[in-house]
């Protein structure tokens, strides 16, 4: 029997267009499986437009800051609704590069050196920088879909990448580059799905290189089938260390020398025609509506536990006199 599921899309960030896309490509395929479908569009309200749709079911077609944060998690386990993907602390913990870094570090997982910058510090961006070297990859410490990203090669860019990538939510991270194949391993569950790899016509698996064309994708990675099991292995591990669930993408670096290292997990990947999920899923016979429904049936909660807590003792009568005389005083 269907579902009432919400498709929560739009949200408030710089990847509302994408969010779009992914929501209308997810009521399709939803409603093409027989479910009661309805759009709702993340903004202002969203907790009205939620009560008022009656559903059984929200499905987060939400991507960056606001809707893949654990914000819009957090409303939702307020409410007492069941969703897809995540819960509310591995969310925010993944959309945090920063400390997502930490928690691959202290799983004794590879990731490339980095340090955070704030709009506060960009006059001072290269002092800070140090010896960690050129080239690095600049980016927004908490943001998606490579919006802001810079590949800088000389010192003096290195402010004006920070500044921009500081434009996305108020802190940059800095990185190491790490070179090799980029890749990005598809999880569904606790299952991996499969490893595509990324071929761009630049350096940087940027916006424009994943949305306006000009990339090469090849399935199954060229890489040997050992490198393959080391690769998904350490997807799974990162994906685990931050506590995900429901499905998942995570990108990583291969270099040349076998040195494998992970750059960040994504918690609500796209589902657009062109995203990189619905892609590795196909390789494995599983078919665009047939993923969704997967996603769809691992919705949940964060299993929380609240006892009540036993009401506080009365404060005798004349306690709020006293205070409510000394306030007029």
């Amino acid at each position: 029997m269907g579902k009432r599921v919400g498709v929560l899309m739009g949200g408030w960030g710089e990847e509302r267009e994408i969010s779009l896309k992914t929501g209308e490509a997810v009521v399709a395929a939803l409603e093409s499986r027989g479910h009661t479908v309805s759009r709702i569009f993340a903004g202002p309200g969203l907790d009205r437009a939620l009560r008022s749709a009656e559903l059984d079911v929200a499905f987060l077609a939400l991507h960056g800051r606001m809707g893949e944060d654990g914000k819009v998690q957090g409303l939702l386990e307020l409410m007492g609704l069941p969703y897809t993907g995540s819960g509310v602390l591995a969310s925010a913990l993944a959309m945090n590069k920063p400390m997502a870094k930490k928690l691959f570090r202290l799983h004794n997982l590879p990731t490339p050196m980095g340090y955070r910058l704030g709009r506060a510090d960009v006059p001072r961006a290269l002092e800070i920088h140090g010896d960690l070297g050129f080239p690095c990859v600049v980016k927004p410490a908490c943001g998606g879909s490579s919006v802001g990203l810079s590949v800088v090669r000389e010192p003096e860019a290195l402010a004006a990448a920070v500044a921009q990538a500081c434009r996305f939510g108020g802190e940059a991270l800095v990185e190491r580059m790490a070179r090799g194949r980029e890749v990005t391993v598809g999880i569904l569950g606790e299952e991996v799905l499969g490893t595509c790899e990324i071929a761009t016509p630049r350096e940087g698996f940027d916006y424009d290189a994943k949305y306006k064309g000009g990339s090469r994708y090849f399935l199954p990675a060229r890489l040997s089938p050992t490198r393959v099991a080391n690769v998904e292995s350490l997807a799974l591990a990162a994906y685990r260390a931050l506590g995900c669930r429901g499905y998942g993408r995570v990108d990583l670096i291969c270099s040349e020398d076998e040195n494998d290292v992970i750059l960040e997990v994504n918690t609500l990947p796209g589902m657009t025609p062109v995203s990189l999920l619905p892609k590795i899923a196909a390789q494995k016979g599983l078919d665009f509506p047939a993923l969704v429904e997967h996603i769809l049936s691992l919705a949940t909660r964060d299993e929380v536990d609240v006892t009540e807590a036993p009401l506080a003792p009365e404060l005798p009568s004349a306690a709020p006199v006293a205070v409510a005389q000394r306030a007029a005083s």
